[in-house]
């Protein structure tokens, strides 16, 4: 069977000289000015029920950078101009076929900085990459060796709130491969007083990295407000809450890359709730502890690691009551308040209310492999049982 070649990102950290930092930091201001004067035209014709495309975008900026007016359009590479005037074409795209909101204007203090130059905007050899209009190479500090022969077909330059200078390369990866097939399942149930607890028993502690670094963040913060705004001092006073930030989602995304490549390489198949994060957020009282622990990056992750590795992930529907529901007969209780962490069931089982929920989500991700059938909360049976207990049913001595 012919495997797909994957194309990776490989994301270094680097130092810009003092003029390599100014010609970016040009650039990033061409960007975002050339994306949102393509976003206001785009709009304008949209109000008059016409429609733009990318080539039309792209003859308006020939015709700005002929202007006295944007004439400084010329001072930057044309390749990064050129690649956001195709990001707002895929933007667009994604509205049209509603899989997103409308696009909104770039921010020049909210906005994420970047510029995105393709082969003909950058020169990579002998293991030292030069960006157009740059005389010298950056010095990039290489944490792993880039794939042997790869060559990147994009390079994306990026600056985060904290000040740390980023480049990211696109290049086809032939190291990730599918790892052997294998029988093992596990069920996963993510929480907030464990991070996840497997359908095995296992529990993975919740590292709460937030809640670590709060009293130094909410420092951070105090002396922010106290500085006027406009100065140099809050400037500062801002890098320094950006740096907690950063040090807070640096460690909770390498704790997440740790632990979603052990569940991958460790099992063929993974069972996971389909939870709607963005509505659980909703709850002031549980908002922060959710954000922390990043379901939503864990899933992220999780999905896009399994096909790499030729591993199957499912989701059960989020109404799908595996909490309530006793894994050894398939009873399934009237109310299961969230202080209620072991109980038992009527069989003489006693659960742990984690490790129980985690075992029904595999053996309701079975069934759906078995069976075809969708994981849906079972409400009633007049034709018979579900998926769910014809699985239950098979595991009875």
């Amino acid at each position: 069977m012919a495997t797909t070649q994957v194309k990776r990102a490989f994301k270094y950290r680097f130092y810009p000289t003092g003029e390599q930092a100014a010609e970016l930091s040009r650039t990033f201001g061409c960007v975002r000015k050339v994306y949102n004067m393509a976003l206001a035209a785009r709009t304008q014709a949209w109000t008059r029920q016409e429609r733009v495309n990318y080539n039309q975008t792209s003859a308006m900026l020939t015709a700005w950078k002929r202007s006295e007016e944007l004439a400084f359009l010329n001072e930057v590479s044309s390749v990064p101009l050129q690649q956001c005037l195709r990001h707002l074409q895929v933007a667009f795209t994604h509205f049209f076929g509603k899989r997103a909101k409308y696009p909104r204007f770039k921010s020049k203090k909210k906005s994420r900085k970047s510029a995105e130059y393709t082969t003909s905007g950058f020169r990579f050899r002998d293991g030292e990459l030069t960006l157009a209009k740059m005389r010298e190479p950056l010095d990039i500090v290489w944490s792993r060796p880039l794939p042997e022969g790869a060559k990147p077909s994009t390079v994306t330059v990026s600056q985060d709130a904290a000040g740390r200078w980023y480049v990211s390369m696109l290049c086809d990866d032939p190291t990730v491969k599918p790892l052997p097939v294998s029988n093992a399942a596990v069920g996963v149930d993510v929480g907030l007083d464990h991070l996840l607890t497997l359908s095995t028993g296992e529990k993975v502690a919740n590292p709460r990295h937030e809640r670590k670094d709060r009293s130094r963040l909410a420092l951070a913060q105090r002396r922010l407000a106290k500085k006027a705004k406009g100065s140099a001092n809050r400037v500062k006073a801002r890098r320094k809450v950006a740096k907690i930030h950063a040090r807070i989602a640096d460690r909770r995304r390498d704790g997440l890359h740790k632990l979603t490549t052990r569940l991958v390489r460790e099992n063929q198949t993974i069972v996971i709730e389909d939870l709607t994060v963005r509505n659980m957020v909703k709850n002031r009282t549980l908002a922060r502890a959710i954000s922390d622990a990043a379901w939503s990056e864990f899933r992220s992750m999780l999905e896009y690691k399994a096909a790499w590795y030729g591993r199957e992930v499912i989701a059960v529907d989020r109404f799908f009551p595996s909490s309530k529901l006793c894994s050894t007969c398939g009873t399934l209780q009237q109310k299961m308040p969230l202080h209620v962490r072991t109980w038992t069931c009527g069989c003489g089982t006693t659960h742990d209310r984690d490790v129980n929920a985690a075992k029904n989500m595999l053996a309701a991700g079975r069934a759906v492999s078995a069976c075809g059938a969708g994981v849906r909360p079972q409400r009633s049976t007049p034709g018979g049982q579900s998926a769910m207990k014809q699985e239950v049913s098979r595991r009875e001595p």
